[in-house]
C-alpha cells in the first residue's frame, strides 16, 4: 500500500482512481485578492486506488468546474461502481478538468 495523504493531480497527466466514500466539508481560506478570510465548501473523496495501486488518501476540491461532475454519483454513493479517470489541464481560473467514469467489472 502506498502511503500518501492526498492525491495532487498534474497537468496534463491523466490518474485513475477509486473512491470509497465522500464529505462536503466547510473550510475557511484566504481571498487571494482581499486577503480576508472566507468560507468555501469542499468535496473531499476518499482514495483507495491510485493508478492501481492501494492508497488511503484523499483528493479534495473546491473547484466547481470538477465538483459538479460528481453531483450525480454523491447521493446514492454510486461513484463506487466506477474507476474515474482525471485529466486537469491550465493553471488558476483556467484549470479544466476531463473526468471518465469507468464501470468496474462485475457491477
Amino acid at each position: 500500500m502506498v502511503l500518501q495523504n492526498y492525491v495532487i493531480l498534474q497537468d496534463n497527466k491523466p490518474t485513475r482512481l477509486h473512491f470509497t466514500d465522500h464529505a462536503i466539508e466547510r473550510r475557511v481560506i484566504t481571498d487571494a485578492k482581499t486577503l480576508k478570510p472566507v468560507p468555501r465548501q469542499t468535496l473531499v473523496l476518499h482514495v483507495d486506488r491510485l493508478d492501481g495501486r492501494a492508497v488511503e488518501a484523499s483528493l479534495s476540491t473546491m473547484a466547481k468546474g470538477l465538483a459538479d461532475q460528481f453531483e450525480p454519483y454523491l447521493a446514492d454513493k454510486s461513484y463506487r461502481n466506477y474507476e474515474v479517470l482525471i485529466t486537469q489541464r491550465g493553471d488558476e481560473f483556467q484549470r479544466r478538468w476531463t473526468v471518465m467514469f469507468i464501470p468496474l467489472a462485475g457491477r
